[in-house]
């Protein structure tokens, strides 16, 4: 296993040149509301598509952590490729992006690893998976510098969810850190379906429900592809006193390209204490 995981997303989802990266990043951030936040930010969830669908939405959430310091960010995503039991851990080396590489904090990885047998090595969940990538640049301008564990939730079944919860939560103790939930919300509907479904999905994150938010998405009562991503980052930072969410912003891809026939939804929320 090569210890650094290539970027497959630059010149195509985002920008390969490092300066225009950086330049649309500032962009949607300067362009996003400057909202007070009476709080520390522990969790947050954003989107994982294209910058030029999503990025906007995104940029609500990491416009509120800009300068900020975290000791780890631990990132977690849905597994779009491939299918596997369990979860994914990309447990050395890093990250590459345009912006640099983001190095893992193995440390704090193998506890991780060490808290259930479900965690395991499987590096060709992550070779071909954008769900994690595509929120990096963002991290790197936001954050400039910090480490990452990288996770692909193959299984985000409610089970899966409370025990990679209560892993992290574990492992965690005595650090700083950020727990990060890439998910998009409700696909290829028309926008006032899509924008009933996704109703769904945010009238939970903002209640910090996420048992109502799982079982909303096992009974098809809304849509996330990540939701298993959300429901732990929630779990998450409840465990470590961060019981506060707030929705940030709303959109779907209609918004931008202006065909509401099929649209994939967006949200960016953070949990705070």
């Amino acid at each position: 296993m090569n210890s650094m995981r290539k970027s497959i997303l630059a010149g195509s989802w985002y920008p390969a040149k490092p300066s225009t990266l950086r330049s649309d990043i500032l962009g949607y951030m300067n362009a996003a509301p400057d909202l007070f936040l009476d709080g520390d930010i522990v969790g947050m969830i954003a989107p994982h598509a294209g910058y030029m669908y999503s990025g906007f939405v995104a940029a609500h959430a990491y416009r509120l952590i800009r300068g900020s310091k975290y000791d780890a960010v631990i990132l977690i995503g849905p597994s779009h490729r491939l299918s596997f039991s369990g979860v994914s851990i990309w447990p050395f080396g890093g990250y590459e992006t345009p912006l640099g590489t983001v190095p893992i904090e193995e440390e704090l990885a193998r506890l991780i690893i060490k808290g259930s047998d479900l965690i395991h090595e499987e590096p060709a969940a992550h070779l071909q998976e954008h769900s994690l990538e595509i929120q990096l640049p963002f991290l790197q301008v936001a954050l400039e510098t910090f480490k990452l564990v990288p996770l692909v939730m193959g299984d985000q079944s409610p089970q899966t969810c409370l025990m990679l919860a209560e892993t992290i939560f574990e492992a965690v103790q005595g650090r700083n850190v950020l727990i990060l939930g890439s998910s998009d919300l409700s696909h290829f509907h028309d926008a006032p379906a899509a924008e009933k479904l996704d109703k769904v999905a945010l009238k939970h994150i903002e209640r910090n429900d996420t048992e109502g938010l799982l079982e909303g998405l096992s009974k098809e009562k809304t849509e996330a592809c990540g939701g298993g991503p959300v429901a732990v980052t929630m779990m998450t930072a409840n465990q470590m006193g961060a019981g506060k969410v707030r929705l940030l912003k709303y959109a779907h891809s209609g918004d931008i390209t202006g065909d509401k026939s099929s649209v994939v939804g967006y949200a960016a929320a953070v949990c705070y204490r």
